[in-house]
């Protein structure tokens, strides 16, 4: 790893010890590999996080634009009805 930059983290003594077992372990080589593993998740959360948030953004948007508010009882009402009418015509 040519391309490297060392950097100095302070850990709780938790998060330490946590790192030196899975090192000790032989789940990671080093403390820079379980560095490395846990900012590439970091940044895949991330990465989620705002996908996330663009598309709730996109999906107001749509509903902004989808028109006036309605009652959301009034609403369940109408289509419960709706659904009882189609069972009775299956019914019948």
């Amino acid at each position: 790893m040519a391309n490297v930059e060392k950097v100095s983290v302070a850990l709780t003594p938790e998060m330490a010890t946590m790192m030196r077992e899975v090192v000790a372990a032989g789940e990671y080589a080093s403390a820079s590999e379980v560095m490395r593993e846990a900012l590439r998740d970091w940044k895949f959360r991330r990465t989620q996080r705002d996908q996330a948030i663009n598309e709730l953004g996109r999906l107001w948007d749509e509903g902004m634009a989808s028109g006036a508010a309605v009652d959301g009882s009034q609403a369940f009402a109408r289509i419960k009805s709706k659904l009882d009418a189609r069972i009775a015509e299956r019914k019948a």
